[in-house]
């Protein structure tokens, strides 16, 4: 759920080896992290990730930011490449209340979530208020467009210098390379990857070396707010139910996600003890 109240505070705000990602890893800040199912998750909040992106953003340091769920955790589990990927950026948020639930039980009393649709609009209002360009990079044409024509109205003065629906298949090397080149000629500093998991994350971790902007996946985020999708009422995203309403709304796309997923998570930290 967005939370208008937030937006307001961040405005006010503003007024395994050495492999490269490992090494990146060893960089990262120090704070309260924890390992679910291999998966690193950070016991951030909306305030520090915002904070972190535009410093980030106005060093062109670049830079990588993943908001987790369960079925991000699996994914990391059966694909050791994409854990290891997923490892190295430079934040990796609890966006799903059972990784909430699962850094609590792993120590972290304090955990709370950053959920992916509310960190959007935290960093756009603060990317507003110190004038920087932010691109968005995912969704479907008119899904795009309907994102845009909201980031705007809630943000006026905000920059939007590219946005772009890449096709579903994947890109050949020159389309890559041009895409690249129009994300760096754009001059956009944070660029919103919202291809959903693992897609996003690959792609991510594929391009952030050769890009300056931050690359911040926030899966279906450009879905909600662009509202081409219903989103769960407060009351079951706050009981970590949203799975069951997702499930609801779209069963032939999501069972094998929630149902062979979620059992899939619970059976690995639960009852195996969060061993991978």
């Amino acid at each position: 759920m967005i939370c208008a109240d937030l937006a307001k505070e961040v405005r006010a705000d503003a007024a395994e080896s050495k492999d490269p990602c490992e090494r990146r890893e060893a960089s990262r800040p120090a704070f309260a992290s924890r390992r679910v199912l291999g998966m690193r998750v950070d016991a951030t909040t909306y305030a520090e990730v915002a904070h972190e992106v535009i410093a980030r953003a106005e060093a062109g340091a670049g830079g990588m930011v993943c908001v987790a769920t369960a079925h991000m955790a699996i994914e990391c589990l059966d694909d050791p490449a994409l854990r290891r990927a997923v490892n190295s950026a430079d934040r990796v948020t609890p966006d799903g209340m059972s990784l909430v639930w699962a850094l609590r039980r792993l120590g972290v009393r304090s955990a709370t979530r950053v959920y992916g649709p509310s960190l959007l609009p935290t960093v756009c209002a603060r990317a507003e208020a110190r004038g920087i360009p932010i691109g968005l990079y995912g969704g479907a044409p008119e899904v795009l467009d309907a994102l845009q024509t909201d980031l705007r109205r809630r943000f006026p003065q905000l920059l939007i210098p590219f946005a772009w629906s890449p096709p579903f298949r994947g890109l050949e090397p020159p389309e890559e390379r041009s895409v690249r080149e129009a994300i760096a000629m754009s001059g956009a500093r944070i660029l919103f990857v919202g291809l959903g998991c693992p897609k996003q994350e690959r792609w991510m971790a594929a391009q952030r070396d050769s890009l300056a902007c931050v690359l911040v996946g926030v899966g279906a985020a450009f879905d909600f707010l662009a509202r081409s999708k219903a989103q769960a009422p407060p009351w079951m995203q706050d009981a970590g139910l949203e799975w069951l309403f997702r499930l609801g709304s779209e069963p032939r796309r999501l069972w094998r996600r929630y149902l062979v997923g979620n059992s899939r998570f619970l059976w690995h930290f639960l009852l195996r003890g969060n061993r991978v």
